[in-house]
């Protein structure tokens, strides 16, 4: 006879609290361990295709960046081929790892990731979606990590015939989803979590 387990309920969220740096990059926050923190590096050799620097910074409602947030990706590489043991269209770049992690810098907040543009891949559907990074954010007071998608600017057309940005209701909205170039090779993506400019989530 199975045994009820209706006692067994599901734990409170819980904030992700002043420790999460030393949990999860404690190199960045001053311990010399493992060799270097997980997802410091995405580029472990020479790479394909365009390799960028991405930046930004974590914003409050009243636009002050947080200096406590830490910021994971996880994208294609520049193939539109992702490192995955599912990936079945090709192999994908054996140099490059597709996830990284970056905490925000204690001064200023702002992350940063080396990193590649990605190529286009495709939506359930067959339908191509434009080059994109997910992100998941989380920081002090955040209960449940955050999902956005980080854009490219300098992708109009493809950006156009998205399925996920042409699905928004507030199209408006899009350029909070848009990273912009700021020199070759450089792009910037400020996330804001509350206020006029309130980055699109997703419910992942």
């Amino acid at each position: 006879m199975a045994q009820k387990l209706e006692y067994l309920r599901e734990s409170p969220s819980q904030t992700a609290g002043p420790y999460v740096h030393i949990g999860c990059t404690p190199n960045f926050a001053g311990l010399d361990m493992f060799g270097g923190d997980l997802g410091a590096t995405m580029k472990t050799g020479p790479v394909q295709g365009t390799e960028i620097t991405l930046k930004g910074a974590v914003f409050d409602g009243f636009d002050t960046p947080l200096r406590d947030a830490m910021i994971e990706i996880w994208q294609a590489d520049a193939a539109g081929l992702f490192p995955s043991v599912n990936e079945t269209r090709g192999t994908a770049d054996p140099n490059f790892t597709g996830w990284g992690r970056s905490a925000g810098h204690m001064d200023t907040g702002e992350f940063m990731f080396e990193t590649v543009k990605p190529g286009a891949v495709p939506f359930p559907d067959g339908r191509m979606q434009a080059p994109h990074i997910t992100a998941w954010v989380v920081a002090r007071g955040i209960n449940i990590g955050l999902h956005t998608r980080i854009y490219f600017e300098d992708e109009r057309e493809a950006n156009a015939a998205d399925p996920i940005l042409t699905r928004l209701e507030h199209q408006g909205r899009i350029p909070t989803l848009l990273a912009t170039k700021e020199a070759d090779g450089v792009y910037r993506f400020d996330i804001h979590l509350q206020g006029p400019k309130e980055t699109v989530f997703f419910d992942m």
